[in-house]
């Protein structure tokens, strides 16, 4: 499964680990009480692969594409890797399964800390509507992923401040009632 921990506050390249001195681990039911959940499935199989057919069809996921993110194939990469690693929320929930390579997810815990998630091949994560985060690549520079929704896409990032939607109010009594 996916490993997790709490970032050090160092303003050093992004795509660093950026672990804590000691390393703070974040496990698997930490991130499940933010709303954040992690599978590993097997990325090769993607295609066919009757567990990610399951959780498609579980979830409704109906809609999917594959995006590739590397200096040669994503037009104006340098400034989509800035806006990516922006800190934003979306309206929907964020489904993205790692096909090749790697990168991390970095999510806010309850206190306002960041979490770096790290992503690798055969990893898939959702994050709620509503919660505060960033993605970058990390020193491979190199990811491939699918991406998934349900219905249509919105690509739509709002960056932080953005506690005045609907989605933000929502997430924020979830964690209440995990409290």
């Amino acid at each position: 499964m996916v490993q997790a921990w709490y970032m050090d506050g160092s303003a050093e390249d992004q795509r660093k680990p950026h672990r804590l001195e000691p390393d703070r681990p974040v496990t698997e039911q930490q991130l499940s009480e933010l709303g954040v959940h992690a599978f590993k499935l097997d990325a090769d199989s993607y295609e066919t692969d009757p567990e990610l057919a399951k959780i498609r069809k579980e979830n409704n996921y109906s809609w999917m594409d594959i995006i590739t993110i590397h200096k040669d194939t994503l037009p104006n990469y340098e400034q989509k890797l800035k806006i990516f690693y922006e800190e934003h929320l979306h309206l929907d929930d964020e489904i993205r399964y790692v096909l090749e390579g790697s990168g991390y997810f970095d999510v806010r815990d309850k206190e306002e800390r960041w979490i770096r998630i790290s992503m690798k091949k055969g990893d898939m994560i959702t994050l709620p509507a509503g919660i505060y985060h960033r993605f970058t690549l990390d020193e491979n520079n190199y990811i491939k992923a699918m991406r998934l929704f349900v219905g249509e896409p919105v690509w739509t990032p709002y960056n932080r401040p953005a506690d005045k939607y609907d989605a933000r109010t929502k997430y924020l009594q979830f964690l209440e009632q995990k409290a």
